[in-house]
């Protein structure tokens, strides 16, 4: 039997309680018969339905949903409750909870998983319930006549778990390149492990490397150039090198040697 609901909520309400008022004044008022504090929470045996089916039971919540439920006995002597639903089963996972209310055992908090299938070969799925029970365990007045009833209402609050996919870090195609810095923008490339002068050229931050293996970059700087004496030691006026040479001269390159002329960059 589904409860009547209040449609006389103030703007914006939201319904998250906490552990011990579910307890507290939701659960216990439902047990002793006694008006809750707003009357949102429907009565639904939760096991005759799947949980995708329970949210369009309930008239209140968007990502999660609360029920009244009665539980009955797996076995006519026993006290485990049948968690069987319509096309799975909920299977308890993790440790009871204990709830207090000032410093008083008051109820217990235990989490489970809804399974398709049958046990012990159902599948997981992502809907979660937290059943709260209280802690007084009063027999059922009907026990003596075979009646299945565990207990007459629990308190369940039914969501589903967002399954967020974490996206794997995608690398790049073509490790073989270092790209430069272009302005405060910097891209990721490598070096080749093996490439010619030629290739090294087409680097736009390694054209200082053509201009030094340029005859002319060598001579430039040496025409017209006079030592000035001063001190009995030859010097050159400022902003001019003076090299070991000064006869213009080629400087022939084997590329065969520049297999690898950075290793310190790979």
């Amino acid at each position: 039997m589904v409860g009547t609901f209040s449609t006389d909520l103030p703007p914006g309400f939201r319904f998250h309680p906490t552990d011990e008022e579910l307890i507290m004044f939701y659960l216990r008022n439902q047990a002793t018969s006694r008006t809750c504090p707003v009357s949102i929470i429907p009565e639904v045996d939760i096991y005759k339905f799947d949980p995708w089916d329970l949210p369009e039971k309930a008239e209140f919540g968007e990502s999660e949903w609360y029920f009244f439920s009665p539980r009955d006995r797996k076995y006519p002597n026993g006290a485990r409750p049948n968690r069987a639903a319509v096309s799975g089963y909920w299977k308890a996972t993790g440790t009871d909870k204990v709830i207090y209310s000032r410093s008083k055992f008051v109820g217990v908090k235990k989490a489970l998983v809804f399974y398709r299938g049958k046990p012990p070969k159902g599948v997981k799925t992502d809907w979660i319930m937290h059943e709260y029970r209280l802690n007084e365990s009063r027999p059922h007045p009907n026990k003596q006549n075979g009646s299945m009833r565990l207990d007459d209402w629990v308190l369940c609050r039914i969501y589903k778990k967002k399954n967020i996919m974490k996206v794997p870090e995608q690398r790049a195609e073509d490790h073989s390149l270092i790209q430069p810095v272009i302005g405060n923008e910097v891209t990721e490339q490598k070096f080749p492990r093996t490439c010619s002068l030629t290739h090294l050229w087409e680097y736009e931050y390694m054209a200082s490397i053509s201009q030094l293996l340029d005859e002319n970059a060598y001579n430039a700087p040496f025409i017209n150039q006079e030592p000035m004496v001063g001190n009995g030691a030859e010097r050159y006026q400022q902003g001019q090198v003076h090299l070991p040479y000064t006869d213009p001269m080629k400087l022939e390159v084997n590329q065969s040697i520049f297999l690898n002329p950075m290793p310190q960059l790979q």
